[in-house]
C-alpha cells in the first residue's frame, strides 16, 4: 500500500491534473473506448459484430502453423540426413562397446527411409527391458496421454461443436466452436454431461494406469533380475539416533535376517584427500599426453624436413634410463610441461616431477585412512545402510515402524544404488531434514509465484520503445545508437530468457538436494513436484488468465454491465493460444529431439578443442547423454492438463493435443530406443506421480466449468457441476487410500507365487539352461533376446486372449501381475557380486575409491613406456589402446571400445 501511495505521489507530480492512479487508467481507458468508437453513449458500439470482422484466430494460428512446420521439416530432414553420417550421435546404442549386449537396440538400416519399419518393429517394452523402467513409462505416459485426448474428440467433437456452432453470440472463425458462442443458458447441460462423461474417463484412465504400475512395479521387483540385486535387499535409515549406531544392537533389532551393515561414516577429511589425488593424477595424465605429443610432433616435424627419424624402442635399457631422457631427445627441457603453484605469482614447477612427488606422499595417507575406517574406527553419522539376505526381509524391516519416537530413524528409502547416494545429506539429523525442507519449499513456492517479475523484466526489454512512450521520462534510451538499441531490445531479451528458464530446473535439483534428499531419484521426484507446480502456475494459469483479462478489460472499463458477458465470452478465447501452443510443441520439440543439433554440435566442437587425453576422448565417446525425470514429465503432463481443462470449454483443443503428444512420443520413442541413457532410476515412481498431477486438468475443468456456468447465470449447470465435484473428489481421495500402500511396499502374497512360478519355468526351460539356481540362467542369445513382447520362455498366457473392450474395462484381470511378468527381462543378466565389491557396496565412496589408473598415448619413440616405467612406481599406467596416426593426431582403439580404464557396469 505505501509503495502504491508513492507511486500516486508521482504520477500526480507528473500530471497535476490526476489524483491517482486510477484516474490515470480511467483516463487512459475512455480515450481508448473513444478511439474505437465504442463510448458509453453509443449502445451499438463494440458489438459482436466489431469484432466479428476483425476476428484474428484463424489467421494466428496459420501464422503459427506455416513457420513452425517449415522448421519442423528443415529439422526432419536435417536429421534424416545426418543420422547416416553420425552414428555416434544418432544411434550409439547400437553400437557402443560400453555397453553391454544385451543392452544394445537392433541396429537400423542406413538408407534415407528404410529403417522406419524396423523402428515401428521394435515395440516399446525394447526399453523396460534394455534401459529402465522409467524410461518405459514415459513413452506408456505420452501414448496414454494422447489416446487420451483423441477418446476425448470422439466424445466432445459430435456434440459440443454443433451446440457451439448455433450457440448465438455471433463469433467467427475458430471462436465459434467454443463454449463463448453460447448465450442460451440451456444449451449449457450439454457441455455438463459431455463434461461427466469425458472428466469421469479421464478419472479412470487413471485408475486403471495406476493399477498397471502397481502390477508392473510388483512383476519388475519380484523378477530374479531385480530381487536378487543389493539394493533390493538394503535399507537406508536416516536420522539415527547415536544409541544406535552400534552393530551389534542394530543386528539385535533386524534379528537374523542381517547380512551386512555399514555405518555412514563423516568422511570428510579424507574426501578432500582424494579429491586431491585424483586432481593430481589427472594433471600428471594430461602432461603425460603432453609431453609425448610434443615429442611426437617434433619426430614429424624433423622427419619432413629430412632429419633424423625415430623408429621403435629397440633397446629396454633406454627406457630404463634417467626419467626423461628419451623424451629429452624431441623435447627441450625448458618445453617440458609445466605449472604455477599459486595462480600468476606462484613458482613454476616441472608438471610431472611435482605430481610424481604429490602422489607419493598422498597415496599412503589415504590407504591409511580407508584402512581405519574399514575398521569400524571412523566418526559415525546418523544413517545406516542394511542389507538382508532375501528380499522379503528387507522389506518387512522397511515397513515396520524402527523407533518409538516421531522422525527417528526416519525416512526409510529401499531400492538405493550406492552411486545415486548424496552423501552429504546423510549427516542431517530430523530438526535439520525439518527446517531444511520448510525452508526450501517455502522458497521454490516464492520463486514459482513471483517468477513472472523476471520474466516480466524480460519481456519489457523487448518492448523498450512502446515504454518510453507511455514513460516519458525514459526518453533519454532514445539516445542509445540505434545498433546498441536494437540488441538491447531483440538479442538480449531472448538470451536472458533462455538463461533464466535453463536456470530454474538447476535451481529446483539444488533445492531438493538443501532439502535434505539423501538420494538422486528422491531429487528427481521432488523436482518432478516443484517444476509441476511452475508449469501449472507460469505457464498455464498466468498466462490463461493474463490472456482473457487483456481481452476483457478495456470493454469492461467501458462497459462494466457488461462484465459477465465479456468474461463468457474471451475465456474461452484464451484456448487459441493452446491450440499455436500444441502445435509449436508437438511440431518443434519432436523434430527438435530426433535432430539435437546442439548436442550434435557441442560433441564435435567440444571433443575437438577439450579432448586433450585418451581418457577424455573415450568419456566423450562412451558417455551417453541421459533425461531427468523431474524436468521432463511434468512438461508433458502439463500440456495433457492444458487439453483436459479446455476439453468441454474449447474442445478443438483436443485434436491438436492429439497430434502433438503423439509426435512427441515418436521422438521420445526413437530417442529412448537408440540415443539415450538412464543414469537415475526411480523405479518408475514418476509415473503414478505423474498421472496424479494429471488430475489437476479435470479439476481445473470442473471449477473452469463452474466459473462460466456462473458468469452466465446457471444456476442448474452450476449445481449440477458442483455435484460432480464432490464425487470426483471422493472417488479421488478413495483410490489414493486404496493404491498408496501397493505403491511403496511389496505384498507377501505375490512372493510364494513368484517362487512357484519360477520353479514350474524352469521345469519347463531346464534342457535349455544348465542353472540350477531358479531364475538365475542368463540369456544368451543377445540383442534380440527380449526385443518380442511378451518374453516367450514364461509358458502359456494366464489368460485367454480377451477383446479390446473387455481387456480395457478389467485391468485388474488382463494387466493383473501373472500377464506383467511376462513383459519383464528375466535373463537380462547374472546378478554376482566379487566379494570385494560386496564389502564395500554401501561404504562412502572415499573409502572405497581406489588410486586411479592413468592412460597415455603410445609413440613408437619409446617416450610413452620410459613414461609408464617410472611414473608407474607412484601410480599405475599404461600406454595400451592409445596411439597417434600418421598426421600425428591422437586416436585410440574405438572398434573393441573396451579400453584400460573401462570399468564393468555393476547392477547394484
Amino acid at each position: 500500500m505505501d509503495t502504491l501511495n508513492a507511486f500516486n505521489s508521482a504520477i500526480q507530480r507528473r500530471y497535476p491534473s490526476a489524483l491517482t492512479l486510477d484516474h490515470v487508467i480511467q483516463r487512459r481507458a475512455f480515450s481508448f473506448c473513444q478511439d474505437q468508437n465504442i463510448a458509453g453513449d453509443n449502445p451499438d458500439a463494440g458489438s459482436a459484430q466489431d469484432a466479428e470482422k476483425n476476428d484474428p484466430s484463424l489467421s494466428s494460428f496459420v501464422s503459427t502453423l506455416v513457420p513452425t512446420a517449415v522448421l519442423a521439416f528443415a529439422f526432419l530432414t536435417l536429421f534424416l540426413l545426418l543420422r547416416r553420417k553420425f552414428k555416434r550421435n544418432y544411434e550409439p546404442r547400437t553400437f557402443l562397446g560400453s555397453l553391454r549386449p544385451q543392452e544394445r537396440s537392433p541396429a537400423l538400416p542406413n538408407g534415407l527411409l528404410n529403417w522406419f519399419g524396423t523402428f515401428a518393429k521394435v515395440p516399446d517394452t525394447f526399453v523396460l527391458n534394455h534401459q529402465s523402467l522409467d524410461g518405459f513409462l514415459l513413452l506408456r505416459y505420452l501414448k496414454v496421454a494422447s489416446a487420451t485426448c483423441l477418446v476425448g474428440c470422439c466424445i466432445t467433437w459430435p456434440v459440443l461443436f454443433p451446440v457451439n456452432i448455433v450457440g448465438g453470440r455471433g463469433l467467427k472463425q475458430m471462436n465459434l466452436l467454443t463454449m463463448g458462442n453460447v448465450a442460451d443458458k440451456n444449451r449449457f447441460y450439454a457441455h455438463v454431461f459431455i463434461a461427466w462423461i469425458f472428466l469421469g474417463f479421464v478419472f479412470y484412465m487413471v485408475a486403471r494406469e495406476s493399477i498397471y504400475y502397481v502390477n508392473l512395479r510388483q512383476a519388475y521387483f519380484l523378477s530374479p533380475l531385480y530381487s536378487r540385486r543389493m539394493s533390493s535387499r538394503t535399507v537406508l535409515f536416516t536420522s539415527v539416533p547415536d544409541a544406535y549406531l552400534n552393530e551389534g544392537i542394530l543386528r539385535r533389532m533386524f534379528g537374523k535376517g542381517v547380512k551386512n551393515l555399514w555405518i555412514a561414516n563423516d568422511c570428510e577429511e579424507m574426501e578432500k584427500l582424494v579429491e586431491e589425488r585424483d586432481k593430481v593424477a589427472m594433471k600428471l595424465e594430461t602432461a603425460e599426453t603432453k609431453l609425448i605429443k610434443l615429442a611426437n610432433a617434433n619426430r614429424l616435424k624433423s622427419m619432413k624436413k629430412g632429419g633424423q627419424n625415430a623408429g621403435p624402442l629397440g633397446h629396454a635399457d633406454e627406457s630404463n634410463g634417467e626419467s626423461g631422457s628419451l623424451a629429452a631427445k624431441w623435447v627441450p627441457t625448458k618445453k617440458r610441461p609445466t605449472h604455477r603453484l599459486k595462480p600468476l605469482i606462484g613458482k613454476k614447477v616441472d608438471t610431472i616431477n611435482w605430481c610424481r612427488s604429490e602422489l607419493e606422499r598422498l597415496i599412503p595417507k589415504i590407504d591409511a585412512l580407508q584402512a581405519t575406517h574399514r575398521a569400524g574406527n571412523g566418526k559415525f553419522i546418523p544413517s545406516v545402510f542394511i542389507e538382508f539376505f532375501h528380499q522379503s526381509e528387507a522389506q518387512s524391516a522397511f515397513q515396520s515402524l524402527s523407533h518409538h519416537q516421531a522422525l527417528h530413524m526416519a525416512p526409510r528409502y529401499i531400492g538405493v544404488s550406492p552411486d545415486e547416494v548424496i552423501w552429504t545429506n546423510l549427516k542431517l539429523r530430523w530438526p535439520a531434514r525439518v527446517i531444511r525442507n520448510i525452508l526450501t519449499v517455502s522458497f521454490v513456492i516464492g520463486l514459482i509465484v513471483f517468477w513472472s517479475i523476471p520474466v516480466g523484466f524480460v519481456g519489457i526489454l523487448s518492448n523498450i520503445q512502446s515504454l518510453i512512450t507511455l514513460a516519458p521520462w525514459l526518453n533519454w534510451l532514445n539516445k542509445i545508437p540505434p545498433t546498441i538499441f536494437g540488441v538491447v531490445q531483440g538479442l538480449l531479451p531472448a538470451v536472458l530468457l533462455a538463461v533464466l528458464m535453463a536456470l530454474l530446473p538447476v535451481v529446483l535439483r539444488l533445492m531438493a538436494k538443501l532439502g535434505g534428499a539423501p538420494t538422486l531419484s528422491a531429487v528427481e521426484l521432488h523436482t518432478q513436484n516443484s517444476y509441476f507446480g511452475f508449469q501449472i502456475v507460469q505457464v498455464f494459469l498466468i498466462t490463461t488468465l493474463s490472456s482473457a483479462a487483456s481481452a476483457s478489460v478495456t470493454g469492461i472499463l467501458c462497459h462494466p454491465t457488461d462484465a459477465p458477458n465479456l468474461l463468457a465470452t474471451n475465456i474461452p478465447k484464451a484456448s487459441n493460444f493452446y491450440i499455436s501452443y500444441f502445435v509449436l510443441q508437438g511440431l518443434t520439440i519432436s523434430s527438435g529431439a530426433l535432430l539435437g543439433i546442439a548436442g550434435l554440435i557441442l560433441f564435435r566442437l567440444l571433443g575437438a578443442v577439450l579432448d586433450t587425453t585418451p581418457r577424455k576422448m573415450y568419456k566423450r565417446w562412451s558417455t551417453l547423454s541421459a533425461l531427468g525425470w523431474g524436468t521432463v514429465f511434468p512438461v508433458y503432463t502439463n500440456l495433457t492438463v492444458i487439453a483436459i481443462t479446455y476439453s468441454v470449454i474449447a474442445p478443438l483443443v483436443l485434436g491438436f493435443a492429439t497430434i502433438g503428444l503423439y509426435l512427441i512420443y515418436l521422438a521420445y520413442r526413437y530417442n529412448l530406443l537408440f540415443v539415450v541413457n538412464s543414469h537415475i532410476d526411480t523405479k518408475g515412481l514418476v509415473y503414478p506421480r505423474a498421472l496424479q498431477q494429471t488430475t489437476t486438468g479435470a479439476y481445473l475443468a470442473i471449477i473452469c466449468l463452474i466459473g462460466l456456468f456462473a458468469i452466465n447465470t446457471a444456476p442448474g449447470p452450476v449445481v449440477l457441476m458442483a455435484v460432480f465435484l464432490v464425487l470426483v473428489i471422493l472417488f479421488h481421495l478413495s483410490l489414493n487410500a486404496a493404491l498408496e500402500p501397493l505403491l511403496k511396499f511389496l505384498p507377501k502374497s505375490l512372493e510364494a507365487e513368484e517362487e512357484s512360478l519360477l520353479a514350474a519355468e524352469d521345469g519347463v526351460a531346464a534342457p535349455h539352461s544348465s542353472g540350477t539356481d531358479k531364475g538365475s540362467h542368463v540369456a544368451t542369445s543377445g540383442v534380440n533376446s527380449s526385443t518380442d513382447s511378451p518374453r516367450k520362455d514364461v509358458g502359456p498366457a494366464p489368460h485367454k486372449k480377451p477383446n479390446l473392450i473387455t481387456k480395457f474395462l478389467r485391468p485388474d484381470i488382463y494387466t493383473d501381475y501373472q500377464t506383467l511378468r511376462r513383459l519383464v527381462p528375466r535373463g537380462f543378466a547374472e546378478i554376482a557380486y566379487d566379494p570385494v565389491v560386496e564389502r564395500d557396496a554401501y561404504y562412502h565412496p572415499s573409502i572405497s575409491s581406489q588410486t586411479p589408473l592413468l592412460w597415455i598415448p603410445r609413440d613408437s619413440m619409446g617416450v610413452s613406456r620410459q613414461e609408464c616405467l617410472h611414473s608407474g612406481k607412484v601410480i599405475p599406467m599404461t600406454d595400451e589402446g592409445a596411439g597417434f596416426d600418421e598426421k600425428g593426431k591422437l586416436t585410440w582403439d574405438q572398434e573393441t571400445a573396451r579400453p584400460p580404464i573401462w570399468q564393468e557396469k555393476i547392477y547394484y
